[in-house]
């Protein structure tokens, strides 16, 4: 048992050394089984060589020494172009020991003696160069292969080096597990003739054999780290899944342009646009296309330009009517004809001079129809709420004033003698905003009006008479000059 403690010893070593070389597809590979040894070989005898060494090989029940349970096991290392290097292991036990002697009464027809030398213990280790001629016949089934190597066997008390020339067959059912089938002729390498005991052919010592096996071999090594089915040495993109077609590298949106070459991994789009889609097939890739759903021209990103103004419709006022790009595309008009463009005339449908931005200037004339109008607002007595008649007349102030719209105007009120010159300065300031406040309500922009309150102290007429009085009480409308 010592010769198997080191054999075992041996075996862990260079199995340890296995997790340390996996760069290639599967280069390691495990295989164990029963093996058999058949002394036959060296006996002696025969015709020639040939038969000598040959005939009888598969004498199976008389010669061959088979240990009933796993008796080999063997590590081998792919070294590239078909070449492997391996090692093995077996123990065997000889209890049939074959002996070329016709004299012996026992011998069979062709003189051989199958004899007992006392059940002897077999170990040996063996190194071996295996050449696979799998992909010279172009097969991924069958596997045969010639070796060529050396080993050192142990037979009972005596141990001795071999020559071992030999041959396999191996059927893989997948990839990586398979059927072995092997023999080899284990030449005694014993100082003078294999069986060294002079004179005594029955007692063996370092005898030539040949060593059968039958087994499970097992590939392994092969790095896949992404998990695709493809050896990280054949894969382009060994840290992601991907595909066979494409070297192991992932197409996630299945356009034919692998992720790292594709613009647009997650979106299926076309190889002229770098893996792009262009919904609108004007030939910009939507991620560079400012208007992806509408067909557009690539001087705009993408966008068309419906009118050919040279701006694109999205940035175009007016996208149908060619206009310059200065007027926001849409053309300059003047619709009231008054000499200022509709973009820079506040009153487009009102002629009006350019000093007032195209709007009407106010006329005296007007004034004196806005005054006409105030003179005829009736307020309730001593309060600055209107008479129901006086709605009418509002009305017609807040119209004239709508036709002058950058104009900004002064809303005074006015009052009698009557009452203290306090009340009176409050009632007609209060009767001023009531106007404003009216006016604003109808439209008229807040920051075009103003009011202020007089008093009595701008009476039109005298006030010791109803009708001079009735004339002091009024409001005015008067221009604000900018």
């Amino acid at each position: 048992m010592k010769h198997l403690n080191k054999l075992l010893l041996v075996v862990v070593m260079v199995l340890a050394m296995s997790s340390h070389a996996q760069n290639s597809n599967n280069p390691w590979a495990l295989s164990f089984g029963v093996n058999a040894v058949d002394t036959r070989a060296s006996a002696g005898g025969g015709k020639n060589w040939l038969d000598s060494h040959v005939s009888q090989a598969f004498n199976v029940s008389e010669n061959w020494n088979i240990l009933p349970s796993v008796s080999y096991l063997s590590l081998a290392r792919s070294v590239g172009n078909n070449f492997s290097v391996g090692i093995q292991g077996s123990i065997n036990k000889i209890d049939k020991f074959v002996v070329f002697d016709g004299s012996n009464p026992n011998h069979n027809s062709a003189g051989y003696v199958v004899t007992n030398p006392g059940d002897l213990m077999y170990y040996a280790v063996d190194a071996n160069v295996r050449y696979s001629f799998m992909s010279l016949i172009g097969s991924k089934t069958i596997d045969p292969s010639l070796r060529l190597g050396g080993g050192y066997t142990w037979l009972g008390d005596n141990s001795f080096g071999t020559v071992n020339p030999g041959a396999g067959l191996t059927f893989w059912f997948t990839e990586n597990v398979g059927l072995a089938l092997e023999t080899t002729y284990k030449v005694s390498q014993a100082l003078g003739a294999d069986r060294s005991v002079p004179g005594d052919a029955y007692t063996p010592d370092a005898p030539s054999h040949f060593q059968h096996s039958v087994g499970i071999t097992f590939q392994f090594g092969g790095k896949d780290t992404d998990g695709d089915g493809i050896y990280d040495k054949d894969d382009a993109c060994p840290e992601v899944a991907g595909l066979k077609q494409f070297n192991g590298c992932p197409d996630t949106d299945g356009d034919g342009i692998i992720d790292g070459s594709d613009a647009c991994p997650t979106e299926f789009g076309l190889a002229a646009l770098n893996g792009c889609p262009d919904k609108d097939g004007d030939g910009i890739a939507d991620k560079d296309d400012a208007c992806p759903d509408t067909a557009g021209l690539a001087a705009f990103q993408g966008c068309p330009d419906t009118d050919g103004d040279g701006l694109a419709d999205k940035d175009d006022k007016c996208p149908t009517v060619a206009g310059p790009k200065s007027n926001g595309g849409c053309p300059i008009l003047d619709t009231d004809k008054d000499g200022v463009n509709d973009k820079e005339d506040d009153c487009p449908t009102v002629a009006g001079p350019a000093s007032n931005r195209g709007c009407p200037e106010v006329t005296p004339e007007t004034i004196k129809q806005l005054n006409a109008y105030g003179k005829t607002i009736l307020f309730d007595s001593g309060k600055s709420s209107f008479k129901s008649q006086s709605y009418t007349v509002l009305q017609s102030i807040a119209d004239i004033l709508k036709e002058y719209p950058n104009s900004n105007f002064m809303i005074e009120g006015h009052t009698d003698s009557d009452g203290s010159n306090q009340l009176n300065q409050t009632l007609s300031e209060n009767r001023a905003a009531a106007v404003k406040n009216y006016l604003i309500e109808k439209g008229i922009s807040t920051d075009r009006l103003k009011s202020t309150g007089f008093g009595e102290t701008k009476p039109l007429d005298t006030n010791k008479t109803a009708k001079g009085k009735a004339n002091n009480r009024r409001v005015e409308v008067s221009l604000i000059k900018n």
